[in-house]
Protein backbone atom coordinates (compact mmCIF):
# COMPACT_ATOMS: atom_id res chain seq x y z
CA UNK A 1 0.00 0.00 0.00
CA UNK A 2 1.43 3.51 -0.94
CA UNK A 3 1.69 5.84 1.53
CA UNK A 4 0.88 9.56 1.06
CA UNK A 5 2.96 11.73 3.08
CA UNK A 6 0.36 14.70 3.46
CA UNK A 7 -2.48 12.28 4.77
CA UNK A 8 -3.50 10.31 7.68
CA UNK A 9 -5.59 8.25 8.41
CA UNK A 10 -7.74 7.73 12.43
CA UNK A 11 -7.12 4.80 13.76
CA UNK A 12 -11.01 5.17 15.04
CA UNK A 13 -12.90 5.69 12.52
CA UNK A 14 -10.63 5.46 9.30
CA UNK A 15 -11.48 9.13 7.99
CA UNK A 16 -9.27 10.27 6.23
CA UNK A 17 -7.38 14.08 6.94
CA UNK A 18 -5.01 16.19 5.53
CA UNK A 19 -1.74 15.97 7.86
CA UNK A 20 -0.55 19.24 9.58
CA UNK A 21 2.40 19.35 12.51
CA UNK A 22 0.90 20.35 15.59
CA UNK A 23 2.46 23.40 17.37
CA UNK A 24 3.70 23.74 20.55
CA UNK A 25 1.72 21.79 23.42
CA UNK A 26 -0.89 21.07 20.46
CA UNK A 27 -3.18 17.67 20.05
CA UNK A 28 -4.68 17.24 16.55
CA UNK A 29 -7.86 15.57 16.96
CA UNK A 30 -10.33 13.68 14.25
CA UNK A 31 -13.36 15.54 13.61
CA UNK A 32 -15.71 13.05 12.38
CA UNK A 33 -15.32 11.15 16.32
CA UNK A 34 -12.73 12.93 18.45
CA UNK A 35 -9.87 10.90 18.52
CA UNK A 36 -6.16 11.81 18.35
CA UNK A 37 -4.44 11.82 15.27
CA UNK A 38 -1.06 13.64 16.57
CA UNK A 39 0.28 15.45 19.07
CA UNK A 40 3.47 17.96 19.32
CA UNK A 41 6.74 15.22 19.98
CA UNK A 42 8.67 17.14 22.96
CA UNK A 43 5.30 17.90 24.99
CA UNK A 44 4.71 14.35 25.04
CA UNK A 45 8.36 13.42 26.04
CA UNK A 46 8.40 16.12 28.44
CA UNK A 47 5.51 15.12 30.08
CA UNK A 48 5.71 11.31 29.80
CA UNK A 49 9.45 10.82 31.04
CA UNK A 50 9.16 12.77 34.05
CA UNK A 51 6.08 11.02 35.04
CA UNK A 52 8.00 7.87 34.91
CA UNK A 53 10.62 8.42 36.70
CA UNK A 54 8.07 10.05 39.71
CA UNK A 55 6.52 6.77 39.34
CA UNK A 56 9.52 5.23 39.96
CA UNK A 57 10.79 7.22 42.71
CA UNK A 58 6.86 6.62 44.50
CA UNK A 59 7.20 2.55 43.55
CA UNK A 60 10.38 2.35 45.81
CA UNK A 61 8.76 4.06 48.82
CA UNK A 62 5.91 2.09 48.63
CA UNK A 63 7.68 -1.21 48.76
CA UNK A 64 10.20 0.26 51.13
CA UNK A 65 7.81 1.45 54.01
CA UNK A 66 5.12 -0.46 55.91
CA UNK A 67 1.60 -0.59 54.55
CA UNK A 68 -0.23 -0.56 57.68
CA UNK A 69 0.20 -0.31 61.33
CA UNK A 70 -1.88 -2.43 63.25
CA UNK A 71 -2.27 -2.82 67.53
CA UNK A 72 -4.24 -5.63 69.06
CA UNK A 73 -4.28 -5.89 72.92
CA UNK A 74 -1.12 -3.98 73.03
CA UNK A 75 0.68 -5.93 70.43
CA UNK A 76 2.16 -3.67 67.67
CA UNK A 77 2.33 -5.00 63.79
CA UNK A 78 4.13 -3.95 60.72
CA UNK A 79 4.25 -5.17 57.39
CA UNK A 80 5.26 -4.44 54.51
CA UNK A 81 4.24 -5.30 50.79
CA UNK A 82 7.20 -7.77 50.27
CA UNK A 83 5.87 -9.04 54.23
CA UNK A 84 2.94 -9.51 52.73
CA UNK A 85 3.73 -11.55 50.07
CA UNK A 86 6.36 -13.54 52.58
CA UNK A 87 3.27 -14.22 55.21
CA UNK A 88 1.30 -15.65 52.09
CA UNK A 89 3.62 -17.95 51.27
CA UNK A 90 4.35 -19.28 55.00
CA UNK A 91 0.40 -19.69 54.87
CA UNK A 92 0.32 -22.31 52.42
CA UNK A 93 -1.09 -19.84 49.71
CA UNK A 94 1.80 -19.77 46.85
CA UNK A 95 -0.35 -19.21 44.08
CA UNK A 96 -1.69 -16.28 45.67
CA UNK A 97 1.25 -15.05 47.10
CA UNK A 98 2.88 -15.45 43.44
CA UNK A 99 0.22 -13.01 42.07
CA UNK A 100 0.60 -10.48 44.07
CA UNK A 101 4.48 -10.53 43.75
CA UNK A 102 3.92 -10.60 40.35
CA UNK A 103 0.98 -8.06 39.39
CA UNK A 104 2.26 -5.76 42.18
CA UNK A 105 6.06 -5.92 42.36
CA UNK A 106 7.58 -7.25 39.54
CA UNK A 107 5.91 -6.59 36.82
CA UNK A 108 5.08 -2.59 37.55
CA UNK A 109 9.02 -2.48 38.66
CA UNK A 110 9.72 -3.66 34.85
CA UNK A 111 7.31 -1.55 33.53
CA UNK A 112 8.88 1.61 34.44
CA UNK A 113 12.21 0.73 34.05
CA UNK A 114 11.75 -0.41 30.57
CA UNK A 115 9.92 3.26 29.81
CA UNK A 116 12.53 5.32 31.30
CA UNK A 117 15.15 3.26 29.73
CA UNK A 118 13.25 3.69 26.29
CA UNK A 119 11.82 7.12 26.60
CA UNK A 120 15.85 8.26 27.75
CA UNK A 121 17.27 6.26 24.99
CA UNK A 122 15.06 7.30 21.85
CA UNK A 123 15.34 11.10 23.13
CA UNK A 124 19.60 10.94 23.15
CA UNK A 125 20.37 8.92 20.25
CA UNK A 126 17.16 7.95 18.32
CA UNK A 127 16.04 4.78 17.16
CA UNK A 128 17.08 2.03 20.12
CA UNK A 129 17.83 -1.82 18.10
CA UNK A 130 15.35 -3.46 20.81
CA UNK A 131 12.65 -0.62 20.49
CA UNK A 132 9.77 -3.56 18.93
CA UNK A 133 10.83 -5.66 21.60
CA UNK A 134 10.52 -3.39 24.56
CA UNK A 135 7.19 -1.82 23.68
CA UNK A 136 5.73 -5.67 22.85
CA UNK A 137 6.98 -6.06 26.45
CA UNK A 138 5.32 -2.73 27.99
CA UNK A 139 2.39 -3.40 26.34
CA UNK A 140 2.37 -7.04 27.35
CA UNK A 141 2.90 -6.53 30.96
CA UNK A 142 0.11 -3.19 30.77
CA UNK A 143 -2.71 -5.29 31.32
CA UNK A 144 -1.05 -7.44 34.29
CA UNK A 145 -0.09 -4.38 36.53
CA UNK A 146 -2.67 -4.25 39.30
CA UNK A 147 -1.69 -1.75 42.06
CA UNK A 148 -5.16 -0.48 42.03
CA UNK A 149 -6.34 -3.52 42.97
CA UNK A 150 -4.30 -4.55 45.42
CA UNK A 151 -4.76 -0.50 46.45
CA UNK A 152 -8.78 -0.99 46.93
CA UNK A 153 -8.39 -4.44 48.61
CA UNK A 154 -6.27 -3.46 51.21
CA UNK A 155 -8.63 -0.22 52.06
CA UNK A 156 -11.50 -2.85 52.06
CA UNK A 157 -9.27 -5.14 54.76
CA UNK A 158 -8.05 -1.98 56.43
CA UNK A 159 -12.17 -1.00 56.81
CA UNK A 160 -13.20 -4.58 58.17
CA UNK A 161 -10.15 -4.92 60.45
CA UNK A 162 -10.80 -1.26 62.51
CA UNK A 163 -13.99 -3.58 64.36
CA UNK A 164 -11.15 -6.15 65.77
CA UNK A 165 -7.82 -3.57 66.38
CA UNK A 166 -6.81 0.00 65.68
CA UNK A 167 -5.64 0.22 62.08
CA UNK A 168 -2.94 2.69 61.39
CA UNK A 169 -2.66 3.61 57.25
CA UNK A 170 1.76 3.70 56.56
CA UNK A 171 3.51 6.04 54.50
CA UNK A 172 3.65 2.94 51.85
CA UNK A 173 -0.66 3.02 51.47
CA UNK A 174 -0.27 6.49 50.55
CA UNK A 175 2.52 5.91 48.41
CA UNK A 176 0.28 3.16 46.57
CA UNK A 177 -2.28 5.94 46.06
CA UNK A 178 -0.40 8.36 44.37
CA UNK A 179 1.59 5.27 42.73
CA UNK A 180 -2.12 4.33 41.24
CA UNK A 181 -2.21 7.70 39.91
CA UNK A 182 0.94 7.69 38.56
CA UNK A 183 0.46 4.75 36.52
CA UNK A 184 -2.35 5.77 35.19
CA UNK A 185 -0.86 8.83 33.60
CA UNK A 186 1.71 6.84 32.87
CA UNK A 187 -0.40 4.53 30.76
CA UNK A 188 -1.18 7.15 28.11
CA UNK A 189 1.93 5.53 27.11
CA UNK A 190 1.45 5.36 22.48
CA UNK A 191 4.58 3.96 20.90
CA UNK A 192 3.40 5.42 18.17
CA UNK A 193 5.02 8.60 19.77
CA UNK A 194 8.20 7.65 20.53
CA UNK A 195 8.81 5.72 16.87
CA UNK A 196 7.89 9.17 15.71
CA UNK A 197 10.37 10.88 18.23
CA UNK A 198 13.45 8.49 17.06
CA UNK A 199 12.79 8.91 13.09
CA UNK A 200 12.60 12.79 13.72
CA UNK A 201 16.35 12.11 16.02
CA UNK A 202 17.58 10.19 13.16
CA UNK A 203 16.52 12.59 10.65
CA UNK A 204 17.95 15.25 12.61
CA UNK A 205 21.69 13.27 13.21
CA UNK A 206 21.83 12.51 9.60
CA UNK A 207 21.73 15.43 8.83
CA UNK A 208 24.46 16.94 11.27
CA UNK A 209 27.04 14.39 9.72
Amino acid sequence: MQEVADLIACEECDAIHSRSAPGRNEIALCSRCGAELERDMSAYSRRVLPLAIASFLIYIIANTFPIVEMELQGIVSRTTLIGSVLSLNAADMPFVASLVLATTILFPLIQLLVLIYLLASVTRSGYHPAFNLLVRLIQTLQPWVMVEVFLLGTIVALVKLTNMATVLPGVALWAFGALTILLAAVSSFNPRYIWKMALSKKTERSHVS
